[in-house]
């Protein structure tokens, strides 16, 4: 996180119970597909995707390849969902993916998340994401730019 480059990703989260890794948020992103024209991807591939910023702030795709590519942008290795080939799109899952919190606050945060969604105001619901080398750690949910902990906390 120290050394990173923090990226924020639009998410829309549920609230699984994993019984052996404790209460979790999962994550699904906005950002998870990429037009290519090239076909060649397999299910469960490997993807290394490079990353800019949008003028908002949040995280979109500038590239995509199936090996390390000597770019100075940072990037994030995931993984391949498919390829449409009608819209020569690929698909592709990140690897951060759950946000583990106190389980006491992880169903009211989740319920937070989901009703925040519901406004009639934009999604303003991101995860910050520290990336470096290809290495990602999902550092925090934010809500209306409050962190979902603080957040939580400020529901009760």
């Amino acid at each position: 996180i120290n050394k990173g480059v923090a990226y924020k990703f639009k998410t829309q989260p549920v609230d699984p119970s994993d019984p052996f890794r404790g209460k979790y948020i999962n994550l699904n992103y906005d950002l998870r597909t990429f037009e290519t024209n090239d076909t060649l991807w397999e299910r469960q591939d490997e993807v290394y995707v490079y990353l800019d910023t949008d003028s908002l702030g949040f995280a979109k795709v500038n590239q995509v390849s199936k090996m390390p590519l000597n770019l100075a942008k940072d990037f994030i290795v995931a993984e391949v969902s498919w390829y449409n080939k009608k819209e020569k799109t690929l698909n592709f899952r990140l690897p951060f993916n759950r946000y583990y919190m106190e389980e006491t606050k992880a169903y009211d945060a989740e319920v937070a998340v989901r009703n925040n969604q519901r406004d009639s105001i934009q999604n303003n619901t991101y995860a910050l994401v520290y990336i470096k080398n290809g290495e990602a750690v999902l550092n925090d949910v934010i809500i209306n730019e409050i962190s979902i902990k603080d957040y939580v906390g400020m529901e009760d």
